[in-house]
């Protein structure tokens, strides 16, 4: 037996059907929303006026999403210093391996 799931987005003021999923951040802290494409037209026109008076962030750049599990939300520092207390051996620069940080999280950090 088949099983066919469909997702309908619903614009998340009117509850219309939705287009799209619109993505924005605001004092470090992402956000999505599902709008009809006239809604989405008109948060772009209200946050336009900050957006041209503003400056991108140096050093924020985004990498494109592949499928892989994301380990952010973490202090490195805090891993590395409980890989080391637990004799796992990490460098002491750069990334730290997914299965470190998956220890980690496992052991409620």
């Amino acid at each position: 037996m088949a099983t066919k799931t469909t997702v309908v987005l619903v614009d998340d003021l009117t509850g219309d059907p939705a287009d799209s999923t619109v993505k924005f951040s605001l004092d470090k802290t992402e956000y999505e929303i599902d709008l009809t494409n006239d809604n989405a037209a008109e948060l772009r026109q209200t946050l336009a006026r900050y957006v041209n008076a503003a400056r991108k962030a140096p050093g924020v750049a985004r990498r494109a999403a592949t499928g892989k599990a994301s380990y952010s939300g973490y202090d490195p520092a805090a891993v590395r210093a409980w890989a080391n207390g637990q004799g796992i051996e990490v460098n002491a620069r750069g990334r730290i391996k997914a299965d470190v940080v998956e220890q980690f999280r496992a052991a409620g950090n």
